[in-house]
This record gives structure tokens, sequence and C-alpha cells, in this order.
């Protein structure tokens, strides 16, 4: 299988470790990865603001670059989301359908297409997982809280298999951080006290390490421990997985 890497723009610019770590993975999975040089935003900032006819062009370049993959798969699933349920602002061709149909979460990849939930990585520290809502309620990554299902998670099924890490169950594990993109700007002393409590959260179940599989509610998270001060330190969770001692 050919597998295009979709490395999200504030990624790229802001946590070039995590694109790093990504790519290193599935390389030690045996997949054959592609990178696109030219691949930009999937334009997911522009529809989250109500400027969706203005993503039109960034979401037709996303599909050019990556048409050609059998799968695309990157380490945002709010990106990942918005490729999936928001291209069908874009006429339906057949190219379109395919980059739908084929985008994947990483960790959703590497268990639902890959089927492995051991990747070889060892961790030891006490981890909490942070279940951004995109990948949540959106790719339907994990069971929700609110609704009378058995309990599962791409996530924890990996974590759960890496060497020395403690995964701590947190009081409220499903509880949004209060990111949500532009909502932390528009309104940002809501967005703050969503991640404050959030953090509590982690602080008060004995995590040392705050991970998850978006970096844009980690970045959120971040920002709030380092003004803080907080004992806390975070890591996208593809940087674990690809931790061995």
């Amino acid at each position: 299988m050919k597998v295009g890497l979709f490395i999200p723009c504030y990624i790229n610019q802001l946590y070039p470790q995590v694109a790093i770590a990504t790519l290193e993975l599935l390389e030690k999975l045996n997949v054959d990865v592609y990178y696109p040089s030219t691949q930009t935003c999937c334009g997911q900032p522009l529809g989250n603001s109500g400027y969706e006819e203005d993503s039109k062009g960034a979401c037709q370049l996303f599909v050019e670059n990556f048409k050609e993959y059998d799968f695309i798969v990157g380490p945002s699933g709010s990106c990942i989301y918005h490729i999936k349920k928001h291209f069908d602002i874009l006429e339906q061709t057949p190219e379109v359908v395919k980059v739908r149909e084929n985008a994947y979460e990483l960790c959703e990849f590497i268990v639902k297409i890959l089927g492995k939930t051991e990747v070889g990585a060892s961790f030891p520290y006490k981890v909490g997982l942070h279940k951004s809502c995109h990948g949540l309620r959106g790719l339907n990554l994990g069971s929700c809280s609110e609704r009378m299902e058995p309990h599962y998670s791409t996530e924890e099924d990996l974590l759960n298999n890496v060497k020395g890490l403690e995964l701590v169950k947190l009081n409220r594990e499903d509880e949004c951080c209060g990111f949500g993109g532009t909502f932390s700007v528009f309104e940002e002393a809501v967005s703050v006290k969503m991640g404050k409590d959030k953090i509590k959260d982690h602080l008060d179940s004995g995590v040392e390490v705050i991970t998850g599989a978006d970096h844009s509610c980690l970045m959120h998270l971040e920002g709030l421990i380092n003004r803080d001060n907080k004992p806390l330190r975070v890591m996208h969770i593809a940087e674990i997985l690809n931790k061995t001692l």
C-alpha cells in the first residue's frame, strides 16, 4: 500500500518533532510512506470560521496532492475529520471521494488498517490521555461517556501496550479542553477556564505526561501549563509510540 503522509500546517510550523515521530513510527511498521512536498493547509481554519467557500481552493489542492495514494494518514483528528466530513463542499468526483474515504488519523490507521496495537514502544511514565472532541465524537475513535455503549478506544489500545506506561484514569476523561480552534479566540475566558479544569483533572489524578492525538488541543493545554508553571509535560501520542529504550 502507498501511504501519503499529511502533516497539518500548525504541526509543520510549530511541532516538527511530531511530524518526524509520525514518519518514523510508520516506517518502523513497514509502511510505504510518501510526503507530497506541495501540500498545504486542509482548509479547516477557514471552514471553522464560517468561510467554507473561501476554503475550496485549499481543499481542492489537498485532493490534487493526495489523490494517488491508497491511504492518507495524519497526526491530527480534527484535520482528518475536516477532510472526511467537510470536503462535501467540493464536486464529488472519484478523486475527491477516494481521498475522503481513505483519510485516517494515525492511531485509527495503525489499529484498524494495520491491525496492530503493539508497536514496540517503551515509556515509563504516568500518562493522561486527552480525547479530543473531533477524534472522539467525529471520527468515533472511542466510546463517549454520555452514551450507553461498550467501552472502546483506539488510543487506549495502543497506549496500554507501551512498555512501562501507566495509563491513568481521569475523573472526566472525555471532557472538552476548551480549545475549539477559533472558539479559543472569540470566547477566550470560557476557553481558558475549560482548559484549566482539564489540567486540574490530570494533576489531581497524578499524571506526569498529557498526551492525545490532536496537537491543537495539546497546544492549548501546554500554553496554560507553561503560563502557570504546572508540573506536567505534553507530548503527542506519536512521540510516545515512537519512544524506545
